[in-house]
């Protein structure tokens, strides 16, 4: 005897073995048994078997007309078999009354359920509902189908196209263009990235990953939304005049210089930080716009601010400016550089000039600010009025610090490695197109003007951190702990920071582009402003959850943007290549497998050719260089002469990203069988610097 009965919404049909009132055991045709209710039985018989009923049940149940059905039936309930009776005939078998019953269930749109294998019809109204709705996703699929066949023969559907990018990256999986992709990419077994180009889809592989670095940053653009210019407060003008150093394309100025007192024996240096903390205030619509950022991004030819134009100009340390300002000043012998004290002040400075490295790197030199007497038939122009002498103490102090530092660190810090500059001739600062002509120049690391302004920074972040501290005031550091290779943390407690030599390290010296900072000078200013009481009035008390939770996110945010930084300079890098047709490269082994360029930002991931030893120069040739998967490939030509390699000059520290064990990858969001979550891993990464602070910027790699 056979059993047909309903479970969780389907029809199944097997052998009785045991019954008994209220349920059933049955033997699937699987071989597999399961108890039924006796409620849920449809249909018992002795023949045929379970699999040839169900097979001709379905078949007759195609063949039912459902509009004519509906029709004919009135408004009240009816049971399956009465409708097979009314259907087929008034003597309709078992398969009649089966196909009656998977008919009527399978029709939810015509006829809604009312008891067991009873049904009654759907109102007119929502029965024409229903059924438009029906043949719109027949229409759909038909549509999909269509777009994925056109991507198979390498056409993309305009429809696909402008939706490409939302659909790589941060797709709605029930979009039809969605899902034509992955049927696309199913049907012809290809990885996705494959399917679209050659489909013609990535026009620009520049384009490819900036609208996914703005898809996932950036989803509602790069705009900035309505926003009031904040007033700046009335202040003590200080007589004191300042000057900034920074490169030419920079235009968020937020850390300025003074020297007072030379050749009295005390000597007064003054590091003069932007002050957007005291007019922009902790949830006003500035700092709503500044925390959604969290910092100003960064990239060749381009850079998103943290803070709107309008508000950048009433706080940046402009020449010709007087601008209000958060001061350290200290208080010096001028002979043994030793420190008498230090005094943090909030006034207006006026600034003198906004000097800047690409005009002066020529000439200041070691010679020259280690000089006490100057030509001034030899001082540039650039130098717009600053006496030489002002940075050459600087310059001087700066070394000074630097010794004390590394005395604490134990180690000399690496600085064998150049840094590069990536220009975009005639860019401007306009956002890329991915095809402007690409300038790579070197830059040695460590240059007097490089040392003068890292070690001001370091000292006064240094300085306000253990401020901080003292006073019992809550604030965002950065610290590392002893051992090779471990990482920087941000955290609210006052921990040393080994690779950098210094017992606490709080940012505050880039307010205009860092929201750390930013926080971190509200909680200066209210030192400040408020002596002994400065923790009850601080913005942000002790274990303040809104403070963790800042910290959390822009560490997040922050590895996101340097993540694109990296990306992008890496593209411009292979583009500059393809540009000056460059096949071959001199390069470093730096561990097996990888090599660095001597220069350029490169690292190259080695296909063959000689075997190396690590910090054996050597020369490459170039097999591979993909801009869009950003893969460079290349096979040792030649061994050259070896220079002096150090492997640590490949550690990361401060912030150093250039992470050789974990190479990027470029994830999209797509679920096919031939991609899962990434498209390929680059074999490539850029070099960016070991101590971020060393250039105030986010790499070794000058922007604007």
């Amino acid at each position: 005897m056979y059993a047909l009965f309903e479970d969780t919404g389907k029809f199944l049909s097997g052998r009785i073995l045991t019954q008994a009132d209220a349920s059933l055991q049955v033997e699937l045709e699987s071989g597999k048994r399961q108890k039924v209710k006796a409620t849920n039985v449809m249909l018992t018989f002795s023949s045929p078997n379970p699999a040839v009923l169900l097979e001709q049940a379905q078949s007759l149940a195609q063949s039912i007309d459902l509009d004519f059905a509906w029709e004919v039936l009135g408004d009240d309930e009816f049971g399956f078999m009465d409708f097979a009776k009314d259907y087929f005939n008034e003597h309709a078998g078992l398969v009649e009354q089966a196909a009656a019953l998977l008919g009527l269930h399978g029709a939810p749109q015509y006829f809604r359920r009312s008891g067991k294998g009873r049904y009654k019809r759907m109102p007119a109204d929502i029965l024409r509902q229903a059924l438009a709705a029906i043949e719109k996703k027949k229409e759909l699929e038909l549509r999909i189908e269509s777009w994925a066949k056109q991507l198979i023969q390498h056409e993309c559907p305009d429809t696909v196209a402008r939706q490409l990018y939302k659909i790589l990256f941060k797709p709605d999986k029930n979009a039809p263009e969605y899902k034509a992709v992955v049927q696309a990419a199913k049907t012809s077994g290809k990885p996705v990235l494959r399917l679209l180009q050659d489909a013609h889809a990535i026009e620009s592989s520049f384009q490819f990953h900036w609208q996914r670095f703005l898809i996932e940053n950036f989803p509602g653009g790069t705009g900035f939304p309505a926003f009031s210019v904040p007033q700046v407060p009335d202040l003590v003008h200080s007589d004191v005049r300042v000057f900034s150093i920074d490169d030419s394309a920079t235009t968020e100025i937020d850390d300025a210089f003074s020297v007072q007192g030379l050749h009295s024996g005390r000597v007064r240096v003054g590091i003069h930080i932007a002050a957007p903390g005291l007019a922009i205030r902790p949830t006003d619509s500035i700092d709503e716009i500044a925390k959604n950022r969290m910092s100003t991004v960064y990239m060749p030819g381009h850079k998103i601010t943290m803070l709107p134009e309008a508000v950048v100009r009433c706080f940046s340390l402009e020449e010709g400016k007087s601008c209000p300002s958060v001061s350290l000043y200290l208080t010096l012998d001028e002979k043994d550089l030793s420190v008498y004290s230090t005094e943090t002040c909030i006034e207006r400075v006026t600034v003198q000039a906004n000097l800047r490295y690409d005009q002066l790197d020529t000439w200041a030199t070691d010679t020259t600010l280690s000089a006490t007497q100057w030509d001034i038939h030899q001082v540039p122009a650039a130098l717009k009025g600053v006496a030489p002498e002002n940075l050459a103490f600087l310059y001087r102090l700066a070394k000074h610090l630097k010794e004390n530092r590394i005395a604490v660190r134990g180690k000399p810090e690496m600085g064998n490695r150049p840094d590069f500059n990536i220009k975009l001739v005639g860019n401007e600062d306009r956002e890329p197109t991915g095809n402007e002509v690409v300038s790579i120049s070197v830059r040695e690391r460590g240059a007097p003007l490089d040392v003068l302004v890292a070690e001001a920074m370091i000292f006064a972040n240094s300085t306000w951190g253990k401020m901080l501290a003292d006073m019992g005031v809550p604030g965002i550091y950065r610290s590392q702990t002893i051992g090779k290779g471990m990482k920087v943390r941000m955290g609210s407690k006052p921990l040393p920071h080994a690779g950098m030599g210094v017992n606490c390290y709080a940012w505050c010296t880039s307010p205009l582009r860092r929201y750390v900072d930013l926080i971190n000078q509200w909680q200066l200013i209210a030192c400040v402003q408020n002596g002994a009481t400065a923790a009850l009035v601080a913005p942000f008390k002790q274990k303040d959850a809104v403070l963790f939770g800042i910290i959390a996110t822009f560490e997040e945010v922050y590895a996101a943007y340097s993540a694109v930084q990296r990306q992008l300079e890496l593209y411009w890098t292979l583009r500059y290549l393809h540009q000056n047709d460059i096949s071959e490269i001199t390069a470093v082994v730096i561990k097996e497998g990888l090599a660095r360029a001597s220069t350029l930002p490169l690292v190259v991931n080695l296909a063959g050719g000689l075997a190396c030893a690590p910090g054996q120069m050597v020369r490459l040739q170039l097999t591979s260089v993909d801009d869009l998967s950003l893969v460079v490939s290349a096979t040792v030509q030649e061994k050259l002469e070896s220079g002096q390699y150090d492997a640590s000059a490949d550690t990361a520290t401060e912030d150093d990203g250039d992470d050789l064990s974990s190479l990027p990858i470029l994830a999209m969001d797509i679920d096919s069988d031939s991609e899962t979550t990434s498209i390929s891993e680059c074999s490539s990464t850029l070099d960016v610097s070991a101590e971020l602070v060393a250039t105030n910027e986010p790499s070794t790699l000058v922007h604007p």
